[in-house]
């Protein structure tokens, strides 16, 4: 499945417009990546456990979303785009979406 965040996808042509798609996540926070979270915060840096989290729950949300669009007949995802959003204190959505399309 091709998806990208552009409009079109050069060389290839859309046919038809087969409807907006979306792959969703809800990750909660680890204890223990807290507490080093905490810690790093005192001497600054990256926060690799939480970068860590946040890149697998981006592709469990872009699994979705191709499922999704596989389940439209979909040849590719157009216009993808990534948001996240607090749902508690202790977790947060990664949300996918795009427009599934059929090619020539």
């Amino acid at each position: 499945m091709i998806y990208t965040t552009t409009e079109i996808i050069p060389g290839r042509e859309i046919e038809s417009v087969l409807g907006v798609v979306t792959g969703s996540v809800v990750q909660s926070k680890h204890v223990g990546r807290d507490i080093m979270a905490g810690l790093k915060s005192i001497v600054g840096g990256e926060l690799k456990g939480y970068t860590e989290m946040l890149m697998e729950a981006r592709a469990v949300a872009t699994e979705r979303l191709i499922a999704e669009a596989d389940k439209f007949g979909a040849d590719a995802i157009v216009g993808v785009r990534y948001t996240t959003s607090s749902v508690t204190d202790a977790a947060s959505e990664i949300m996918v979406f795009g427009t599934a399309v059929k090619l020539k």
